[in-house]
């Protein structure tokens, strides 16, 4: 008995640490090179440099329209583009405001998916770019793909200063980070894999 457990808990461990080396592999190492245009240009709030590279992609023309999805109750657009001019490094291209749609009702990731796609749908759209962190990429991917299978999503990363992916294991804030959105990831495939089941039996 005790040696079945031991194997159990050995099977356990090997599982998670294939899991976390394949889960860092899926993280984007770069900033896109030579963005295609999509529809819209989709910013989930939560992390610095988002906003401002979101607008930046905007001023490029690389989409029709800026949705930002998780905005505080009362915040406006010109609140945003004040605050993304003080984040970012080097001045902003201006944008017409008219562009810029605000989405007040997500409070997670899901919310975030589930959001944009009544946005989409009310516009029309089918494709994005969504601009979101480095670390945070694999489990909105992961969303979007449940909640939009319809809709093309090109990821569109933002790189904090603060987060190091590649040498998570030597900085404290970097590896707590890194490991907790590691398991909010197994969490949600879990939750997608098991709710088709329940719906089924």
């Amino acid at each position: 008995m005790f040696r079945r457990i031991l194997l159990s808990f050995f099977f356990c461990v090997c599982a998670w640490l294939a899991g976390l080396i394949w889960f860092i592999g899926q993280i984007p190492a770069a900033p896109l090179k030579n963005i295609a245009s999509a529809d819209a240009i989709v910013v989930l709030t939560g992390g610095s440099g988002r906003l401002a590279y979101g607008l930046e992609l905007l001023a490029q023309d690389k989409g029709k329209m800026l949705f930002i999805s998780g905005v505080s109750d009362g915040v406006t657009v010109p609140t945003l583009l004040r605050q993304a001019g003080v984040d970012a490094k080097a001045p902003l291209r201006p944008v017409n405001a008219e562009s810029i749609a605000l989405g007040h009702k997500a409070r997670n990731t899901i919310g975030n998916a589930e959001e944009t796609l009544r946005w989409l749908k009310q516009r029309g759209y089918h494709s994005i770019l969504l601009v979101t962190s480095d670390y945070h990429m694999p489990r909105s991917l992961l969303e979007f793909k449940a909640t939009a299978p319809d809709i093309t999503v090109t990821p569109a990363p933002v790189f904090p200063g603060d987060v190091n992916p590649s040498g998570w294991w030597a900085d404290k804030d970097s590896r707590t980070l890194i490991l907790l959105e590691y398991h909010k990831f197994l969490a949600a495939s879990l939750r997608h894999w098991l709710l088709p089941a329940l719906h089924r039996s």
